[in-house]
């Protein structure tokens, strides 16, 4: 790090933190994560179990240009620093009438799955479906998801004369399960496409249709990185580290202080005070309106999201070892009724009783393989409510919510016969998340001015900015990765058009360890 004190803090080291101190510290910056866990990742976490390393969180990377083209910036490339590999098959589902069906890579493959599926008419429609989500992709992609200041006046500045016209173009006023019915006629494609809205958190029967644009990130194209992308969370802070910057793990963020209408530092739980010229929280957003951070920061973001929080889950990291019908990589085995699934989740508050399972096979290629010998490492996943803080689930609901997953395994012609296990839940995820509920996404994406409505990179305070899956331009890794490069570059606008001096001690003792 730059001889002195630390101008830029990062609270949290997450994909958004560590994005953001990564490009800080490759433009020179002497930058300090704060992460009061004991190591990096935030969501992209792993558990020990059994003696192995088993993914709890996301398990492969997509829209990789965003994770490129920060490493470009750092002079590096991801084969040169992880060993990566292309999917070949997305997804293999599965239906309780015993029907299965892939998704590939190569599109010219899955229009032929679809075929034999469900007819060539409905192999058309899935092209047509995957020249629509390509375009509502490449609508929004500069204009707004790229912007640091997303707002609809400058979504539709960014397409030109033609923005009123191409708004109505990427659906944003109809639901995308009611779209998905116009362009797929057999139930079991519309439910698989639907599945996408829980990408951001959200019911396909609430999320608008604007978020077919997840679809085609996912067709774009799947990586696996060795090491899950818990080793991925800590190859961004390695390179953050060779670059300049400093870690402080196991170490909690009390305060952000204020000094003269600006944030000027924080102080730790310890009572160690630290200076900056700017704080950038990778947190859920949710802490800093809940005055988490103290009651400045509340006052500095929106206090609440329209639709409300996002999805939670369940999630089981599992050892063992596993027989029956063939699984790949990525599983996902779908419940018999939809509506009923997420009525259940979101109007009743509780785990659903045919939840929809997403179960990754960590140790198997996305591809068509043999299975490895011996026991493996397996993720199980179904959707609930971040009911974490308010009503956690007792153990007897979790251990039911369990054999209604093995049940569903066993209708398919799968058995998993565990060795090891740990659980983790919507309050597991409430607590390591504070004032999330156990929400892993955020803010719902629902309705149509959900997306304007998601708190931006800059906050009411100067000096203060937010990273992260629950600030714009939304969840998930990549979109993590950009909001945290999208943060450094407005800090770094904001203090080049301000002339900001270097930051004044703070009353009370300053270390600058």
């Amino acid at each position: 790090m730059p001889a002195g004190k630390p101008d830029i803090l990062v609270v949290g080291a997450g994909a958004g933190g560590l994005a953001a101190a990564l490009e800080l510290a490759c433009r020179g910056c002497a930058v300090t994560v704060l992460e009061r866990a004991s190591g990096p990742g935030g969501k992209m976490r792993a558990l020990e179990v059994g003696g192995r390393e088993v993914a709890a969180g996301p398990t492969v990377l997509t829209l990789r240009v965003f994770l490129d083209e920060l490493l470009a910036t750092a002079g590096t490339r991801l084969e040169a620093e992880l060993p990566t590999r292309r999917a070949e098959i997305l997804a293999r589902h599965w239906w309780p009438d015993g029907s299965k069906l892939d998704l590939f890579a190569d599109p010219a493959r899955s229009e032929a799955a679809i075929a034999a599926f469900a007819g060539p008419a409905e192999a058309r429609r899935f092209r047509a479906f995957r020249a629509e989500a390509a375009r509502i992709w490449a609508i929004l992609e500069r204009p707004f998801l790229r912007a640091i200041e997303p707002s609809l006046p400058g979504l539709l500045g960014g397409v030109g004369l033609r923005g009123l016209a191409e708004l109505p173009r990427i659906r944003p006023f109809e639901s995308m399960w009611k779209v998905l019915g116009e362009h797929f006629h057999d139930h079991r494609l519309r439910q698989l496409f639907a599945r996408y809205a829980t990408y951001c958190g959200g019911s396909p029967f609430l999320a608008p249709a604007t978020l077919m644009l997840v679809v085609h990130a996912e067709l774009e194209g799947v990586w696996l990185v060795e090491g899950g992308l818990a080793a991925l969370a800590r190859t961004l802070a390695r390179l953050a580290e060779a670059r300049g910057a400093t870690f402080r793990f196991d170490t909690e963020v009390a305060e952000i202080l204020v000094e003269g209408g600006r944030a000027r530092g924080v102080r730790l739980a310890s009572g160690e005070r630290l200076p900056a010229e700017a704080v950038i929280v990778n947190a859920d957003v949710a802490a800093l309106a809940a005055g988490l951070f103290g009651p400045a920061t509340a006052r500095a973001v929106d206090a609440g999201a329209p639709g409300g929080r996002s999805l939670s889950a369940v999630v089981w990291s599992v050892v063992g070892r596993a027989a029956g019908g063939p699984l790949v990589h990525h599983d996902v085995l779908f419940s018999a009724d939809y509506p009923g699934e997420f009525a259940e989740i979101l109007a009743r508050q509780r785990l659903p009783s045919d939840p929809t399972v997403y179960l990754c096979a960590q140790d198997r290629p996305a591809a068509e393989a043999p299975p490895p010998a011996g026991e493996e490492r397996f993720l199980l996943l179904v959707n609930a409510p971040a009911t974490g803080d308010r009503r956690p689930f007792p153990e007897a609901e979790i251990a039911a919510c369990w054999e209604c997953v093995g049940r569903k395994l066993e209708r398919a012609g799968l058995t998993i016969e565990v060795r090891a296990m740990r659980v983790t839940t919507p309050a597991t995820f409430a607590r390591a998340f504070p004032a999330s509920g156990g929400a892993l996404y955020g803010p719902a994406p629902h309705g149509w001015r959900a997306a304007f409505a998601r708190q931006g990179v800059r906050t009411r305070l100067p000096g203060l900015y937010c990273a992260g899956g629950t600030v714009h331009p939304g969840p998930g890794v990549p979109m993590a990765i950009l909001s945290g490069r999208q943060a450094a570059r407005a800090v770094l606008a904001d203090r080049a058009s301000t002339r900001l001096s270097h930051p004044v001690a703070i009353a009370g003792g300053i270390s600058t360890r």
